[in-house]
């Protein structure tokens, strides 16, 4: 069976709606929080003693990784994006990639069979 690699960037703030989202349709995922720049609005920042104000080079951001069979990639995408959305600039990006094969290195099995 085909699988495919689901990488999606939210934001930080998101990162517990999502895992709450997929953690029962998927065998595992990894979150790792960041900096990132992208399309959306960057935070106002206060300076000093709260005389100044500057923008922040970068937003806190969250990327989701799993792999799943092919036939679940619509369902594990559509549930971040639902999980992730709050309608403005800036609420992420899903991508999906080919996964040629995986192995569990702690059973040995491989392909489908190592999510």
């Amino acid at each position: 069976m085909k699988m495919k690699r689901i990488e999606a960037t939210v934001q930080a703030d998101k990162a517990g709606a999502v895992s709450d989202a997929i953690k029962d349709v998927v065998g595992g995922f990894t979150i790792v929080e960041g900096n990132g720049r992208g399309s959306g609005k960057r935070q106002q920042m206060r300076s000093g003693r709260g005389t100044g104000s500057f923008t922040a080079e970068f937003n806190k951001v969250a990327t989701v990784v799993t792999i799943v069979d092919d036939s679940e990639v619509e369902k594990v995408s559509s549930a971040i994006a639902d999980a992730a959305y709050t309608g403005k600039g800036g609420d992420g990006i899903i991508t999906v990639t080919n996964v040629e094969s995986a192995l569990n290195i702690a059973s040995k099995k491989t392909g489908s069979e190592a999510l």
